[in-house]
């Protein structure tokens, strides 16, 4: 998990024998009101495509010509998975800060959520002829999907295992200080 230290008196020297408190930013975020802003954000683009891709992008896509046709279509479809992961991902967070589920649980489900920032397709040859409202909301899903996934990294619920899967460590310079510690036997000054 994210942390970091606060404390009463100075944490300088060895922390394992200073009085200090560590503080879990994942834990302070998803208990904040910020967490909440995000997580109605969030479900309110889902609805807003649910409603825009059942209405009027139904509408705006029979009057495109074929080669626009399959790339709406294919948009369309990563636009609802992208935003299918990120409401798993709010609704696991959700559940997690009410209590309705463990840590563990969490953790699980977690691992089952894949945010991948993959399929940026404003780049790709015929998106400005889609309509303006998918891309529109194309473009809101990465915004949020960029915000998740750096919240997902700084509330990462171990520690070690990292958005795509990759082992991070919790604090490089901790790590580097223990190996030198150790390789000069305890002789360096604060």
């Amino acid at each position: 998990m994210s942390k970091f230290v606060m404390s009463n008196e100075s944490c300088a020297g060895n922390t394992a024998t200073s009085s200090c408190v560590t503080v879990s930013f994942g834990e302070q975020f998803q208990a904040s009101a910020n967490f909440d802003v995000v997580f109605k954000e969030g479900m309110a683009l889902v609805e807003r495509t649910a409603a825009y891709l059942d209405g009027t992008g139904r509408q705006e896509s029979k009057g495109l010509k074929q080669p626009s046709t399959v790339l709406y279509a294919t948009e369309s479809m990563r636009l609802t998975t992208r935003l299918l992961d990120l409401a798993s991902w709010l609704l696991v967070r959700r559940a997690l800060k009410d209590g309705e589920i463990s840590a563990e649980e969490a953790k699980l489900k977690r691992s089952r959520i894949k945010l991948q920032g993959l399929g940026r397709p404003s780049h790709v040859k015929g998106f400005e002829d889609l309509p303006e409202g998918l891309r529109g909301l194309i473009e809101e899903s990465f915004l949020l999907h960029d915000r998740i996934v750096q919240l997902d990294r700084a509330m990462n619920l171990d520690g070690d295992i990292g958005v795509a899967g990759n082992v991070t460590r919790l604090n490089p310079v901790a790590d580097q200080m223990q190996q030198l510690t150790a390789a000069f036997g305890g002789k360096l000054s604060s």
